[in-house]
């Protein structure tokens, strides 16, 4: 049987770190399986190309059954200008997968209750929600543009864009996972000032059309921020668009107490799809084996759930991340007094004794 090819991204800063515990762990969890590709993007590509993306890069990415990433970017790069920056690349390989779909689960381990920021008694309510951001329209992928005005002052615009299709089909993911777990989805937008948002509302409401069984609500990205810091549990399925799905998706990372938890998948059609933990590069920790490499072990799971059908083998990765926390292991961005810390390799290795 031909092994799986599996596009890998270390990117920059801990994601050598990170990527290379995933690996061992995928190694572990599912023997032989996999054919993995290494690959340049973000700073390091910069460094030994002159650019963020490579074309033997993306096609590397696009001939692969999926592509997993660790973290690019740094304050090494800040001074590139927009085309050249590390972020550039993230971008240029979303949009060279035509992966649309970004589902970034936000769910608090009971072992890492303590180390939520919400009052007790919202937290012991239970936090287990999914962000589909759609990623690839929006105002990030709208026109951009700096010019002078008549009075020769500067200005600038940024155009915030979607078409029908586009929020048709963000709509359709939403739906579907909302159908297999407890069948409410909130949509997010802007409908009492953009244009833009109410047409993500219409089409929104046409496709919840589709799924009866399925709560649709809606609510003001203002006021959304405010209801998952107040009542966090009350939400199962978020929808919106891609510069809210960025801001609130971080938002939820705190609420759960660490960023470094949370995986994220890119989804586009069929089986392919890019992933990647929601974490930055962290520079300050990089080399210093502090990293806490669950986030992207997590994205393992996943890219073996979305990508692969293997769900058996993603229950045991996250079965086991649940051991070693209620063990009371940690890495220094989620260790309180009384628990026990470690370094990111160990934390690695335990992870796998548990396989």
């Amino acid at each position: 049987m031909s092994k799986k090819n599996v596009a890998v991204i270390p990117g920059d800063g801990i994601g050598p770190e990170v990527i290379g515990a995933t690996l061992k762990v995928l190694e572990k969890v599912a023997p032989n399986t996999f054919e993995f590709h290494e690959v340049a993007m973000g700073g390091n590509a910069i460094d030994k190309y002159g650019e963020p993306l490579p074309a033997e890069s993306l096609k590397i990415c696009q001939n692969a059954e999926a592509t997993l990433l660790g973290a690019v970017g740094g304050p090494k790069w800040d001074n590139q200008p927009p085309e050249k920056r590390p972020e550039r690349g993230l971008l240029g390989v979303r949009s060279g997968l035509e992966v649309f779909a970004n589902i970034r689960p936000a769910k608090i381990f009971a072992p890492l209750a303590s180390a939520c920021p919400l009052r007790k008694d919202i937290a012991e309510k239970g936090i287990d929600f999914i962000i589909v951001r759609e990623l690839t329209g929006g105002i990030y992928f709208g026109k951009h543009e700096a010019f002078k005005t008549p009075e020769g002052e500067r200005a600038a615009r940024d155009v915030m864009e979607y078409s029908e299709h586009e929020i048709r089909r963000i709509a359709h993911v939403a739906f579907k996972m909302a159908m297999g777990r407890r069948k409410i989805v909130t949509s997010i937008d802007k409908a009492n000032i953009l244009t833009s948002s109410r047409l993500w509302r219409e089409i929104v409401e046409e496709v919840a059309k589709e799924y009866p069984e399925v709560k649709l609500n809606h609510l003001y990205v203002d006021n959304a921020s405010m209801q998952l810091i107040r009542v966090p549990s009350e939400f199962d399925v978020i929808v919106t668009e891609n510069t809210f799905g960025d801001i609130l998706s971080d938002e939820a990372s705190q609420i759960i107490g660490s960023i470094g938890m949370i995986p994220s998948a890119s989804l586009g059609e069929g089986n392919r799809g890019l992933y990647e933990p929601i974490h930055g590069s962290a520079p300050d920790i990089a080399g210093q084996n502090k990293a806490n490499p669950i986030g992207t072990i997590l994205c393992g799971a996943m890219m073996l759930r979305y990508s692969f059908n293997m769900n058996a083998e993603a229950d045991k990765i996250e079965n086991a991340v649940d051991e070693v926390l209620k063990a009371g292991l940690r890495t220094p961005d989620i260790y309180t007094e009384g628990t026990k810390l470690i370094t990111g390799s160990q934390m690695r290795d335990e992870i796998i004794s548990r396989l």
